[in-house]
């Protein structure tokens, strides 16, 4: 067998392991190094191939691909700086639980550490940041080296959708000649075995749910808090459990329990900004706290659960067998599957009547959503909360909106409101930055549609190369670009008391049109300088083909003024009905 028949059969035998184990796209940045793989993906019938040029913003795209459809996405550059550029999508993929298949191609190693061109260590590049990480074997023939080739392929694909789901990196050495024999190159092999995976879930013993059970009886006042979550059952899961127990539910946007045709009966909804309350944080001090999924964006709940270490007990349930707990306040530590726990804990426990407890939160929330509403339609101007508002009120059925971090998903918090019309939310909350967040909307409109990006101007700025992504592949996506032309959430912050120097370090405004990036993409353009202009195109933007963008310009003191003034009418008024005969 000559080189390249070797290298073909060895590199053909690693995409069929990565096929086998349900791989089924792949996003390819351009390189030499890569050749081989590259090749061999397109030629392969059951992958689908995305060429992506920008290093860094395939990453993000491929983690985009994988959140939206909940399978492994496999991702492949050249050797060098290439693979360095994945590194803020690795570590995005790796804290919000993306499976990832990240593919370096690599020097061979008698071309590593002598000064060799496009030759970095890319050995343990991305740190803890991985599941797992491999420095394969140089292409060989033979057998033993094929069943090596496809078992390391079904064993990445394996770990990265494991219970604890994330990146893993495959570093894949190759000598020159570097192009593979195209003439039929894939020969599945009915002689040569695979390894085959059983995949399972984290329980706890019965015994330990009965234990639960029995504690959950003896108190009224509990809630459940339930952070960044899209597992399927969970739903239907933990409400019927919150419906048992009568306990509230304090629902993050991102938590798929704020829109669909389900019973939304315990569902809190407004909790942040009620929360601002220091009367409401007394009176609503819970015995007992069970938390789902990630860090919940509001920072008022985040205070309101550091308040009560020292009174209240905290299960927090997580199904990876992770440790989310930034705030200390676990009590314990449940590794368990979050849909079964609800599914068994709910068969053991007898259901209460509705209580003053929960009358409490659900009227609290009720007359907070009342006062957001009438707030918000007094305001005329363009502002951010109320366009936040309108647009929340006018996503067609069973949309998708990606939300970028600072302003966008706080508001999304407090304007999002419970609805039937089934519409998915989702961020990159794992490292909560504003990087690559154009990139991973464009990879979820592949399996999601249609999509809208709701997103700052900076975050936009940061990852305009993104939509390079939506142009070659033909993507159809709607980007609602909030300008305030700066960093909004600056203003909110300590740091915007510093007048003389908090433009140049904080504001960074930057004055960009942003209709010159749409004309460079072939994307359609609105500026929405009235409010029937936004209610317009948002109207007609769920029929729009390609790549839509709609810019809605605002006043930074504006926004920082109209919010601040919500929150205080908000915290008057309940402080005023907490104090009355209304409450029992």
């Amino acid at each position: 067998m000559n080189w390249q028949e070797t290298l073909t059969e060895y590199a053909a035998g690693f995409i069929e392991g990565l096929v086998h184990s349900g791989v089924k796209e792949v996003v390819i940045s351009p390189g030499s190094r890569s050749t081989p793989l590259a090749m061999l993906f397109v030629e392969h019938e059951d992958i689908q191939v995305y060429m992506n040029i920008d290093e860094r913003s395939a990453a993000f795209f491929a983690m985009g691909l994988s959140k939206a459809s909940d399978h492994p996405v496999a991702l492949l550059c050249t050797s060098g700086t290439a693979a360095a550029n994945y590194f803020p999508a690795v570590i995005e993929a790796s804290l919000s639980r993306i499976p990832l298949i990240v593919l370096t191609a690599d020097r061979p190693h008698e071309l590593r550490d002598i000064g060799a061109p496009q030759a970095i260590d890319q050995l343990h590049l991305y740190g803890r940041y991985v599941r797992w990480f491999t420095d394969l074997a140089l292409p060989e023939s033979g057998k033993e080296m094929l069943k090596y080739a496809k078992s390391s392929a079904i064993r990445a694909a394996s770990v990265a959708k494991g219970v604890l789901p994330g990146p893993v990196h495959v570093n894949f050495p190759l000598r020159e000649p570097l192009v593979p024999n195209l003439q039929q190159p894939f020969h599945p092999d009915s002689n040569l075995s695979y390894p085959h995976i059983s995949e399972g879930y984290l329980n706890i013993p019965l015994e330990t749910y009965k234990e639960i059970a029995d504690k959950c009886s003896t108190i009224e006042k509990g809630l459940i808090v339930c952070g960044n979550i899209d597992k399927p059952g969970f739903q239907e899961g933990v409400l019927a459990l919150a419906n048992s127990l009568g306990f509230p539910v304090l629902a993050d946007p991102l938590s798929q329990l704020r829109s669909g045709t389900f019973d939304k009966d315990m569902v809190i909804d407004c909790y942040d900004t009620f929360l601002k309350s220091e009367g409401a944080n007394e009176k609503l001090k819970p015995e007992l706290v069970i938390q789902f999924g990630g860090q919940p964006v509001s920072k008022p709940l985040s205070l309101f659960l550091k308040g009560i270490r020292e009174s209240a007990e905290l299960l927090i349930i997580d199904g990876s067998g992770g440790w989310r707990d930034p705030n200390r306040a676990g009590t314990h530590m449940i590794h368990c599957d979050e849909t079964v726990f609800c599914q068994q804990l709910n068969q053991l426990v007898e259901k209460k009547d509705g209580s003053t407890w929960k009358r409490l939160w659900t009227d609290l929330n009720r007359r907070t959503k009342n006062i957001i509403k009438s707030y918000i339609q007094s305001v005329s101007d363009m502002e951010e909360g109320k366009a936040v508002s309108l647009i929340c009120d006018l996503l067609p059925p069973d949309c998708t909106v990606y939300i970028g971090n600072s302003m966008p998903i706080r508001d999304m918090d407090t304007f999002f409101h419970t609805n039937e019309n089934n519409i998915r939310l989702m961020a990159n909350r794992g490292a909560n930055g504003i990087d690559g967040v154009v990139s991973s909307a464009i990879g979820a409109a592949v399996h999601c549609r249609p999509l809208f990006l709701l997103i700052g101007d900076l975050s936009f700025f940061h990852d305009m190369n993104g939509l390079l992504a939506a142009k070659l592949q033909k993507i159809n996506i709607n980007i609602i670009i909030l300008n305030n032309d700066g960093g909004g959430i600056f203003s909110h912050l300590p740091q915007a008391k510093e007048g003389e120097n908090f433009e140049l370090i904080f504001g960074t405004p930057t004055g960009l049109n942003f209709e010159h990036a749409a004309m460079l993409y072939n994307g359609q353009y609105t500026k929405a300088v009235e409010w029937e202009d936004l209610t317009v195109s948002i109207r007609e933007a769920a029929s729009n083909e390609g790549l839509n963008i709609i810019e809605v310009p605002t006043d930074r003191a504006r926004n920082l003024q109209v919010h601040r003034g919500l929150w205080e009418q908000v915290s008057r008024e309940i402080n005023k009905y907490l104090q009355s005969d209304e409450i029992c």
